[in-house]
């Protein structure tokens, strides 16, 4: 591990330490954060930095789920993070059939967590103002709400006119679900649950990717909030956009038809039929 980690990871400790607080008494909220072992170990500890910023008063501990590494032998990062102060649990690879692998890598961290207040995070964002966001999270979960979001936006993005058009219709695709649908559009990269209320619908088949997880657990009974103030908005990468005309059209097609599938609240035995048949990384 290179010098420069270290010392961030000595960093994080102290800070992540002083949020944590009592060990005696749970935490006030779970913080979950799945990192690939194949690109995110460097990455994650941004966000982490990110989230050592907080200057609240509550509690919150951190859970990693390091995954997607051969055999049984978790990287050298896992204990490097166990030692900072961060709970860490490892899994060679949590894809399971009919799964987004994002959704199933939440999974055993949200098993784990202390809290029944969950919040999470994709390893790549960026939090400008963890105190506000986190103290929404908290405050929004403990009065009897399901699944809490709030808004999200994009760093790294190329300087393309087809990227922009994706991201718009990106936006605009929310907005008309949340606004005139009422569906809660829950992505991975921002979002908060109840935990026992999670882990009943994700037993139960309901859960095939962070898409869907606001409607059924809305549908389920459960409360949803929206948080659009622009303190509280998160960033999520965009480096994955590539550009190109023909590439937006497609992804438009697909994620139209996708969308109508999740929904429509199938459960995760017959939501995707070709997006969740083989592992996503």
């Amino acid at each position: 591990m290179r010098p420069a980690t270290v010392d961030r990871l000595r960093r994080l400790d102290a800070e992540l330490t002083r949020m944590r607080g009592d060990r005696e008494r749970p935490p006030d909220a779970s913080i979950v954060i799945p990192v690939n072992a194949q690109s995110d170990l460097e990455t994650v500890l941004t966000v982490l930095e990110d989230i050592a910023r907080y200057r609240g008063e509550r509690t919150f501990e951190i859970v990693l789920v390091v995954n997607n590494y051969p055999g049984e032998d978790p990287p050298v990062e896992s204990r490097s993070y166990a030692a900072a102060g961060m709970r860490v649990v490892s899994v060679p690879n949590v894809w399971r059939a009919g799964e987004a692998v994002c959704l199933s890598a939440r999974v055993p961290g949200i098993r784990a967590a202390e809290a029944e207040r969950v919040i999470l995070f994709d390893a790549d964002c960026r939090i400008s103002n963890p105190t506000p966001l986190l103290d929404w999270y908290v405050d929004r979960l403990g009065s009897g709400t399901h699944v809490a979001y709030t808004r999200v936006g994009h760093y790294d993005l190329r300087p393309l006119w087809s990227v922009r058009a994706r991201v718009l219709a990106h936006h605009l695709s929310r907005t008309v679900k949340r606004v005139l649908l009422r569906f809660p559009t829950t992505r991975g990269s921002n979002y908060g649950v109840n935990r026992a209320a999670f882990l009943d619908a994700y037993e139960a088949g309901m859960l095939a990717d962070d898409l869907n997880v606001g409607p059924a657990l809305k549908a389920a009974g459960g409360r949803a909030v929206y948080g659009g103030s622009g303190e509280l908005e998160v960033l999520t990468s965009g480096r994955k956009f590539q550009g190109g005309w023909r590439k937006l059209a497609r992804y438009l097609r697909y994620r139209l038809l996708y969308n109508v599938r999740l929904l429509r609240g199938q459960s995760r035995r017959s939501a995707g039929k070709s997006y969740h048949q083989r592992p996503l990384r």
